[in-house]
């Protein structure tokens, strides 16, 4: 707080000095500054420029003019201004009773009210990143450097206007529900894959007697994958529309690799999940044990936008594209999405498609084969849905989702607010290992800028590949992340099968990063239905209950408030394989 009242104080003598326009008032207070530390002379004229004018060109008209201007000069001086007071401690410490009471409205508690909140917040927080120590200088710069700065943000919208606006597409589901076919052949359809490596692929497939994986080798890159016809890493691929880039992130179906699902989920904007509608193999999909419901939750707790249920092998002989069956698998797993919060038609579509023919991918499927689905094509869908608010102003950062050599160190990830430029210097935090931009890749092109939503490529200088794990944040200099061991959470106990007491000990998947954590305290209880808070503190909490407890990392993270930063404050508890639970972060303790 001391650095705040300090400023403060500077504001309203600089205020005084310009109503006063007195000289007296002037020297006293120099005379007061030069009792301090001598650094204090480099801080006087930044604050005085608007005194000094004022007391040149008398009070009257600039006077009036500086007032009627104060409201959006104040901002400049110290992000706080002087006639609102009252504001300070609302920006600097979110209680965290509110949201914990209004979140939970939904029956569930782990519905769409989180993001709802977060919305109404992104304003907010919109509006206390817009005053980053970088924005202050620009609007310092004098009045002849004005026409300077406005050029260049023209400059800028022009270059944003070029870009196309960028989608990361997460293919999530069952094992075997055909995630990578559908991934392969889309880009077939869209010539991102030629034709000569496809037939190369159906000769190689044919060979190992697996005609029908062929289209699924695009993606599916590595020899183990192949060979056992299961994806195990996230492959990633893009593919380009007239409106939109798609980068396409195959997720792994089978519950070993659930952690790698986790980390393509996080960098998703829009998840897919396909579910297969032979026979037998939805059912086994959706039941307990099956990872149908288990990555619909994950990506919901990722903060995908959109769900869209593709409903796969339509073709097969025991389906024949029949609506009946289409219907059924919607209706069996429509309650469950909804559950989770999604919305029916809002962020949540169901299509019927084939990924092994392409029928109702790129173009709809003829009438002849399928009457009754009136709906669009796949692609063209995606490609329709309204276009996602990014954090373009914010200050730049990118949770590291994997690293490698390549002369030099390269990490990957997506940028989840503001951009970055080749050159610019940046730190890896929790580290603070300052480094330098050598070089920008978006999918595989080299750019001189990446923005908000892209996922990118970045050739660092200053660090070495050993240094650099996943879950680590390359960030602003200026606005680094948060770090901290110790912070509050608001959690919502999925599945477990015993009780949850202080001293617990699981998995927390939080942006890219998994760490092991201890529950330190449980603090209260909150009623589902009402949102109220318990009085006493509890002394354990079980399925299905929602409660704020104090947790413990074992090492430093990097995290920010959930209202702040819903991307980097929302994480998932894992143990013994399974998720147990959803959270959120409240308050940043140590």
């Amino acid at each position: 707080m001391s650095t705040n009242t300090a400023p403060d104080n500077w504001e309203s003598q600089a205020d005084s000095n310009s109503s006063n326009s007195s000289p007296s008032h002037g020297t006293d207070v120099t005379a007061k500054f030069s009792t301090l530390n001598v650094n204090a002379v480099e801080f006087v004229p930044s604050f005085s420029f608007g005194s000094q004018q004022a007391s040149e060109d008398g009070p009257s008209p600039n006077e009036a003019e500086s007032k009627e201007a104060s409201p959006k000069e104040q901002p400049v001086v110290n992000g706080t201004p002087s006639s609102s007071s009252s504001e300070p401690p609302e920006v600097e410490e979110p209680p965290p009773v509110p949201p914990a009471a209004t979140d939970d409205n939904s029956p569930t508690g782990a519905g769409g009210t989180w993001e709802d909140v977060a919305d109404d917040d992104s304003t907010a927080s919109g509006a206390a990143q817009a005053s980053t120590p970088e924005d202050d200088d620009d609007e310092e710069a004098s009045s002849e450097e004005a026409p300077k700065l406005k050029k260049k943000k023209a400059d800028m919208a022009v270059e944003v206007e070029d870009k196309k606006e960028h989608i990361n597409v997460v293919f999530i589901g069952h094992v075997d529900a055909g995630k990578s076919t559908i991934g392969g052949q889309i880009m077939a359809l869209t010539g991102m894959v030629d034709k000569r490596t496809l037939e190369k692929y159906q000769r190689e497939a044919c060979e190992k007697s697996r005609e029908s994986w062929y289209l699924s080798w695009a993606l599916d890159t590595n020899q183990e994958e192949r060979d056992k016809g299961k994806t195990v890493e996230v492959g990633r691929a893009f593919f380009e529309t007239d409106k939109k880039h798609f980068t396409i992130l195959d997720a792994p179906g089978h519950k070993s690799f659930v952690p790698n699902m986790i980390g393509g989920a996080a960098q998703a904007d829009l998840a897919v999940l396909v579910i297969s509608a032979r026979k037998g193999e939805f059912e086994t999909g959706f039941d307990r044990g099956g990872q149908t419901r288990e990555h619909a939750m994950l990506a919901k707790t990722a903060g995908v936008k959109y769900l869209v249920v593709l409903v796969n092998k339509m073709d097969d002989p025991t389906v024949n594209w029949d609506e009946t069956r289409y219907n059924e698998c919607r209706d069996k797993i429509l309650p469950y999405l909804k559950k989770l919060g999604f919305i029916f038609n809002k962020d949540l579509f169901f299509l019927p498609c084939s990924g092994q023919l392409g029928q109702n991918l790129k173009d709809p499927v003829e009438k002849s084969i399928c009457s009754w689905f009136e709906g669009g094509a796949f692609i063209p869908f995606i490609d329709n849905l309204p276009t996602l608010n990014r954090k373009q102003d914010g200050p730049f950062m990118m949770p590291i989702v994997d690293k490698y050599k390549d002369m030099g160190t390269v990490v990957m990830g997506k940028v989840e607010s503001g951009e970055c430029r080749k050159g610019q210097s940046l730190v890896i935090m929790p580290n603070r290992t300052p480094v330098t931009v050598d070089m920008l890749l978006s999918d595989d092109d080299e750019v001189s800028r990446v923005v908000s939503g892209e996922n990118v490529k970045i050739k660092v200088k200053g660090v070495e590949e050993e240094d650099v794990s996943p879950g680590f944040v390359l960030c602003d200099a200026l606005n680094p992340v948060h770090t901290c061991k110790v912070f509050d959470a608001q959690l919502v106990i999925i599945e477990h099968k015993s009780i949850i007491c202080a001293g617990y000990s699981a998995v927390m998947h939080i942006h890219c990063a998994a760490e092991e954590i201890t529950v330190k305290a449980l603090i209260c209880l909150i009623d589902k239905k009402t949102g109220e808070k318990s009085k006493t503190r509890p002394r354990f909490v079980k399925q299905d209950q929602v409660a704020i407890m104090r947790i413990e990392c074992a090492g430093v993270i990097c995290l920010e408030p959930f209202k702040q930063f819903p991307q980097m404050g929302r994480f998932t508890l894992r143990d013994e394989n399974r998720t147990i639970a959803i959270g959120k972060v409240l308050k940043l303790v140590e």
